[in-house]
């Protein structure tokens, strides 16, 4: 079976969001499973400097034809250590060293669906399945409709971003007769075969009013044509026993080498090495989305309470970056913010903060909470979409749970679970359980990856597990 991934983000070349994780380690595993999976994604300026990408551009272009009274160009190379084929559209439209933003996103994304359409008609290689990821996508569906031998799967990263709207669609390129939808986002869910999104919990929650972003009426509809399918990490590249940016590789039986890492990230910040006080991390887009206001109405009164320590790495709304540097700036020995993304930086308070906070607005699925439990960094976590289902509730009493939990988006519920976070930490021997417990669970691509070869199973009318437990190549070849 022949599947075509088709997104904005491809980790580890292009990466914005957690789409790109996904677009970047799912298609590998699917392969492993014996599917034919390759990628299509814009060619971003800022890629053509990559040098595992040069051969491509030396070869030339695979595919030309005109699209929306425009030039593209397509070129073919692997996703860098995989075996995945990647085809990347040119155009001077993905010129700029920028992934999104500008005035023409609009008009570049559908040209990008538009040429990601031709391709799949007319080139040789021609898909069972087009997957097709977010708004930047969700034309493709509905032109697939007009095609009776090219299924279509719909995932939803983020429902927020939906993407331009039908009178924006009508001046940019041409609709299939039978188009009705809003914008590009809606009609990604209307019109493909399959919508998936990705956490169960955010699946249930999308089709209400309060998440709905005004198509939870559209998404309800779609009964059992709307799967749930909670996204994994690459356990090989997160993995504390070989991770090379780490002071000292550590595992769940050997935890206490963790007390390294945590030095380490104390003298990166510039704090006194002590060992007993709470390190809190946050690795974070500073965006509404991700509770930053949330965690500035809570920390000041939780570092005056507390002996606690706190390392903030990211970028984004420039007032949250201007807030978080006046916290800083007055807890200069016990706060130390880092503006910007530096992946190293990333890995290393991942495995030396005691406690990683993350409390959401609202979150699809989150990647940093399934990373921080990989390294034994204790997840507090607001209980919204797929934090609920990654993140289980510490009970010290029965010896249960991975993280610290709330419910409530209100300043004082997230304090009082920092507290409760903070105590649960000056008991070591039960600290440690919890660590170990979190270490000890399973966030592989490979159970994601079934999911996955279900609902391909579901458009085609197959049972593909089964059939790629034959283990015969023949066997889940289509034509």
């Amino acid at each position: 079976m022949k599947i075509l991934f088709a997104a904005a983000e491809a980790a580890p070349i292009a990466k914005v969001g957690g789409m790109a994780d996904v677009v970047g380690t799912l298609p590998p595993v699917l392969r492993q499973q014996g599917l034919d999976v390759r990628i299509i994604m814009p060619f971003y300026g800022f890629l053509w400097l990559r040098e595992e990408l040069a051969d491509c551009v030396k070869q030339g272009p695979i595919w030309t034809a005109r699209v929306m009274d425009s030039t593209c160009n397509i070129y073919k190379t692997v996703l860098p250590e995989t075996d995945v084929p990647l085809y990347l559209v040119e155009h001077y439209a993905f010129a700029p060293h920028r992934i999104y933003s500008g005035e023409d996103e609009p008009w570049r994304f559908t040209f990008f669906a538009n040429c990601v359409a031709e391709f799949a008609w007319n080139y040789w290689w021609k898909p069972n399945i087009l997957h097709c990821h977010d708004w930047h996508t969700g034309l493709v569906p509905a032109w697939m409709r007009e095609t009776s031998d090219i299924g279509t799967v719909f995932t939803i990263h983020n429902l927020a971003y939906q993407g331009p709207w039908r009178w924006m669609l009508d001046r940019m390129t041409s609709l299939p007769w039978y188009f009705d939808a809003r914008n590009t986002m809606a009609a990604g869910i209307a019109y493909a075969d399959q919508v998936t999104t990705v956490s169960p919990t955010y699946a249930r929650e999308i089709c209400r009013p309060e998440q709905g972003e005004d198509l939870d009426g559209l998404l309800s509809s779609l009964g059992l044509r709307l799967h749930g399918i909670l996204n994994g990490i690459d356990r090989d590249r997160f993995n504390p026993e070989t991770d090379a940016t780490l002071a000292k590789p550590y595992s769940l039986d050997t935890l206490e080498l963790r007390a390294a890492n945590k030095a380490a990230l104390q003298a990166d910040a510039s704090f006194n090495p002590n060992p007993n006080a709470f390190l809190l991390g946050i690795v974070s887009r500073l965006v509404e989305q991700k509770g930053i206001d949330l965690a500035l109405q809570a920390l000041e009164r939780f570092l005056a309470y507390s002996d606690a320590q706190l390392v903030i790495l990211g970028s984004g709304n420039p007032y949250y970056e201007g807030k978080l540097q006046e916290l800083s700036d007055r807890w200069g020995d016990r706060v130390t913010f880092f503006c910007g993304f530096d992946a190293q930086l990333a890995q290393r308070i991942y495995a030396g903060a005691d406690a990683f906070l993350m409390p959401s607005r609202f979150e699809p699925c989150g990647i940093s909470q399934m990373i921080a439990l990989r390294y034994g960094c204790v997840p507090i976590v607001r209980r919204t979409g797929g934090l609920v289902d990654t993140v289980s509730h510490h009970s010290p009493i029965e010896g249960t749970g991975t993280g610290y939990c709330f419910d409530r988006y209100e300043g004082l519920d997230l304090y009082t679970c920092m507290v409760r976070a903070w105590e649960g930490f000056q008991y070591k021997d039960a600290w440690r359980a919890l660590q170990q417990r979190g270490m000890a669970q399973d966030f592989s691509w490979a159970r994601s990856a079934r999911d996955y070869i279900k609902v391909y199973g579901y458009i085609m009318g197959l049972d593909l597990l089964e059939m790629l437990s034959n283990s015969s190549p023949e066997a889940v070849t289509l034509t």
